[in-house]
């Protein structure tokens, strides 16, 4: 029995031959596409994944506010939380927004910037509360004919109402929908999440692993890696998150199965030819408060207090592919976000995860530099002092201002004027080798042409073509033409040339 339990144990554990394995060097520079919302799910790349789930509208992370009819003044944490609720907005703010933790798919806690929750106190409705229980439970309740119309019943049973600009309470008893009723509000959700925390407690504990399971078994598949080597790319760079280490039975909400999927993708990688960087994209308590961090609710809550906990996944990670001939990287962290996450708790969590990587394998290890204001070159002098160490930067022409006011000629002068250069100036620094891990065919201006696209991506191929480790487009499947490397390709608006 003890020797078929280390059997299952090792099984578990390790999927490909031993650890302090040396890989097959990677062929530098790689050329990879970036398999984006499949393991890790990014719901504005496929909506319809969301569609199954009843007040899909109202998730995990959803920001609301809400509108007194009666007073028209917004429900308002005061200070931010840590007091009383009061009702005497005349416009929102963050003290005025509220975020979802969905029970189910009626009842809701609601954490407010401080993040407490608010819940029930001795005179009128706080939030106080640091954990939510069933006080700080509520259940939404929509008009039939008007879901945006609400009304907020608390654990006691009675409605939430604004006696007052100063006070709320909970206490009652009416069931009008007049806009007279000082228990009935307009519901604004003005952002939301839809990651992987989203959409696996969205559909709940029956629904979800059967959704899950279809997805994974049907976004990427061996045809696929057929198809991305055929087209002359050598590498693909798989975003997997925190939960995976403890598959098949990870923490609520998550479910099981994603792992052999990723077995799967380096069983497929070694058939075709192709190598595998492992990209710890979402890490517990979220490293960027983006969906894709895996985040609840949108706080960035990853810290020094993270850091044990985010060296097991890599080391698992790295005991069950470090023996594995495809296992071309395995990326720390993707992504975190400055100043929130410091440089000092940054390269404390980089030096041990890839302390814990050369226990078992001698594969490429990929820093993330960090996004928001922050020195590209910041983390040149550390990864200096460590072996097979790769820099990881992401470049976009898109979300900030400066990009959309562009026209497609001044995107392509940038690539071929800044993005040269600054590449050249990290190259020429002698610091560590350069991967610009995330890319894309898509830019600011608007209406583009075929064309346009072909020039744009030319520009990006003559450049990024000389980062030492490489480069990865995002991503290889997506609803947003431009961004799906395989839409691309398949209709002519982008040119590889590397067969």
């Amino acid at each position: 029995m003890v020797y078929l339990a280390f059997l299952l144990f090792f099984n578990l554990i390790s999927c490909f031959p031993s650890s302090h394995a040396q890989n097959t060097d990677p062929k530098l520079p790689l050329r990879a596409v970036n398999l984006g919302n499949w393991l890790v799910t990014e719901g504005w790349m496929k909506p319809s994944r969301f569609d199954g789930i009843i007040n899909k509208d109202l998730l995990d992370g959803a920001h609301v506010q809400f509108l007194s009819t009666k007073l028209n003044k917004y429900l308002c944490a005061e200070n931010g939380g840590g007091t009383v609720l009061v009702a005497n907005r005349i416009s929102p703010s963050d003290w005025e927004t509220f975020r979802l933790w969905r029970v189910n798919e009626s009842y809701f806690h609601l954490r407010v910037l401080n993040k407490q929750f608010v819940g029930l106190g001795n005179q009128g409705v706080k939030a106080v509360s640091n954990t939510p229980t069933h006080s700080e439970t509520f259940q939404i309740v929509r008009k039939d004919d008007a879901p945006n119309r609400v009304r907020l019943k608390a654990s006691n049973g009675f409605f939430l109402q604004v006696v007052s600009e100063t006070l709320v309470t909970a206490d009652y008893t009416g069931s009008s929908w007049d806009d007279s009723d000082p228990s009935v509000f307009n519901i604004a959700i003005v952002n939301t999440l839809q990651g992987e925390y989203q959409i696996t407690n969205g559909y709940g504990p029956v629904k979800a692993p059967q959704v899950m399971q279809a997805h994974w078994d049907s976004y990427i598949t061996e045809q696929d890696f057929k198809f991305i080597s055929a087209n002359g790319l050598s590498a693909v760079r798989i975003p997997v998150g925190w939960w995976i280490a403890q598959d098949p039975n990870p923490p609520k909400p998550f479910v099981g199965g994603s792992l052999k999927a990723l077995d799967n993708a380096f069983t497929w990688a070694e058939k075709y030819g192709m190598k595998v960087i492992v990209d710890l994209h979402a890490a517990k308590a979220s490293q960027n408060r983006f969906e894709h961090s895996g985040a609840r609710d949108g706080f960035l809550e990853w810290g020094d207090s993270n850091i044990d906990e985010t060296v097991a996944v890599i080391e698992f990670l790295a005991t069950r592919y470090g023996g594995s001939p495809s296992l071309g990287a395995i990326e720390l962290m993707n992504e975190p976000w400055a100043p929130d996450i410091t440089v000092d708790a940054l390269t404390k969590y980089y030096k041990a995860g890839y302390d814990a990587i050369r226990k078992h394998t001698n594969a490429y290890v990929i820093l993330s530099a960090r996004l928001g204001p922050a020195d590209p070159k910041e983390l040149f002098s550390f990864a200096r002092s460590l072996n097979r160490v790769a820099i990881d930067v992401h470049w976009y022409n898109l979300f900030t201002d400066m990009f959309i006011t562009m026209t497609v000629q001044q995107n392509i002068d940038y690539i071929y004027d800044q993005r040269s250069s600054d590449l050249d100036s990290w190259i020429s620094a002698n610091g560590p080798p350069i991967l610009i891990g995330e890319w894309t065919g898509e830019f600011g201006a608007k209406n583009g042409s075929l064309e346009d696209y072909k020039r744009y991506t030319k520009a990006e191929l003559d450049v990024y073509g000389g980062a030492t480790f490489g480069w990865a487009y995002w991503s290889y499947k997506c609803e947003e033409n431009h961004w799906s490397l395989k839409w691309m390709i398949d209709n002519n608006f982008i040119q590889l040339n590397m067969r």
